[in-house]
């Protein structure tokens, strides 16, 4: 199944299958109950997801949104906790992609803890730049969005990112 920027894949609350991304970037964003939307997650290939159904289904946490074109296989739930329960080896891979996942939230924890908030601008383009290459980090996400994964506010990023524009001249 293709899903194209900007559309979105599920929506927070609602329940449904589990994805793989096969190809391609999603966001997770979640809604406050007032209605701020807030960036919680980057999704990346070979990641299967909600993260948090993959041994026992739940609605979905936050809204699932395309950043680029991207390729999604559905893997419809009865089939696969069933398989879940006659395959021990599949509780071991499903084991590997929440470390996988672990170990992606410890570069995050690595870029909030940066103490210049440039450097956690610096960290946050580079990692993005090993799945976006060629494209660039502000042409999927709004300044808000890159705030929101680094904990800056929207002014400092594009302060800092103007400050980039000017030192790369």
């Amino acid at each position: 199944m293709i899903v194209h920027k900007g559309e979105t894949l599920f929506r927070q609350g609602d329940t449904g299958p589990l994805y793989r991304l096969k190809s391609g970037l999603l966001k997770i964003i979640r809604l406050h109950p007032d209605g701020t939307p807030f960036l919680v997650n980057i999704i990346v290939p070979d990641e299967i997801i909600p993260h948090h159904s993959l041994i026992s289904p739940n609605p979905y946490f936050g809204t699932a949104v395309a950043l680029v074109r991207s390729e999604v296989d559905i893997l419809p739930v009865p089939e696969w906790y069933r398989e879940l329960d006659r395959d021990p080896a599949k509780c071991r891979q499903i084991a590997l992609l929440l470390q996988d996942k672990l170990r992606m939230m410890q570069q995050r924890i690595d870029q909030l803890t940066e103490a210049a908030p440039a450097d956690k601008l610096r960290k946050l383009q580079a990692w993005f730049q090993s799945y976006i290459s060629p494209e660039t980090l502000t042409n999927l996400l709004t300044q808000d969005e890159i705030g929101q994964l680094i904990g800056l506010r929207r002014e400092t990023v594009n302060r800092l990112l103007r400050a980039q524009a000017r030192s790369d001249r």
